[in-house]
């Protein structure tokens, strides 16, 4: 009964986000000509499914989460959406086609302790292990010498790098353009989230996110996926030092809890002269959380 459940959400899950996309598309996008007689947005049931090869009581059937596909009409569905290469492979996650499933996020908040010493070496570089959830599992010297130490926030769900970058002053002082980061953080958590309907510690989180920002309720509301896109941030440092740039990646770990990534932070030198500032004298050692 329970996989039967499971199986049924999923559908649900794939038709949700199909319809999401078919949404976003004008007829102009897939070379149809487009009428001033529309009423809804996007593109019709019935287009997709003309451009898919498929009837529209097949589409529509998808779309409720009525039925299962194949992993050719979907290939098809996918290419008439425009759906790019992470969207496309999310879409066969949810309809069971590709390998691998999401952790939940309320795997054991424990880390392997090779990660913190690997992390702990990179003295320049602030850098923190993220759970599936993108909640705060270990982090080195350099990061609580930029960032808030998160040894300070409760380890209830409230350690959690989206819930500090969306409503803590303290951590948009230091990123003060964090939307877009936010942004693609949620984007690649809905890739995991998507594939454990029901996952009590990603519904908390998304509660936890529109309690602290309502008014951006469109972003936790999208059915948006993708992988963290690298990037070049300006850090201010909350201990008052001058801002300085840092590219700032997530890499994904060889071991360790099931699905923990790590967010590095590597100073770009060939923009500004590096400063060589000391760790404070009252950062950790390391970011094993204290009881």
């Amino acid at each position: 009964m329970a996989t039967m459940k499971a199986a049924s959400e999923l559908r649900l899950g794939l038709g949700g986000f199909l319809r999401a996309h078919r949404e976003r598309l004008s007829p102009g996008d897939v070379g149809l000509p487009d009428t001033a007689r529309r009423r809804a947005k996007g593109l019709r049931r019935e287009e997709v499914a003309a451009l898919s090869g498929v009837s529209v009581a097949w589409y529509t059937w998808l779309e409720q989460g009525r039925v299962d596909t194949s992993r050719q009409v979907l290939d098809a569905v996918a290419r008439t959406l425009r759906l790019d290469d992470t969207a496309h492979r999310h879409a066969l996650a949810l309809a069971g086609f590709a390998p691998g499933e999401a952790a939940a996020a309320d795997v054991p908040a424990v880390v392997e302790p090779g990660f913190v010493d690997m992390i702990d070496r990179w003295s320049d570089s602030p850098a923190v292990v993220l759970g599936p959830a993108l909640d705060l599992l270990a982090w080195n010297r350099a990061y609580v010498d930029v960032w808030p130490d998160p040894a300070g926030v409760p380890a209830d769900g409230r350690r959690n790098l989206l819930l500090l970058l969306a409503g803590d002053e303290a951590h948009q002082r230091v990123l003060s353009e964090w939307e877009p980061v936010v942004v693609d953080l949620y984007r690649q958590l809905r890739s995991r989230a998507d594939r454990r309907p029901g996952d009590e510690g990603f519904e908390r989180l998304t509660a936890r996110l529109r309690s602290a920002r309502p008014e951006l309720d469109d972003w936790w509301a999208c059915r948006s996926v993708g992988d963290f896109a690298p990037r070049t941030v300006r850090l201010t440092s909350h201990r008052g030092r001058t801002p300085r740039s840092y590219g700032m990646n997530l890499l994904l770990t060889p071991q360790g809890p099931e699905g923990a990534v790590i967010l590095v932070m590597t100073p770009k030198s060939l923009t500004e002269p590096a400063t060589k500032d000391s760790p404070s004298p009252d950062a950790p050692a390391s970011g094993v959380p204290r009881p």
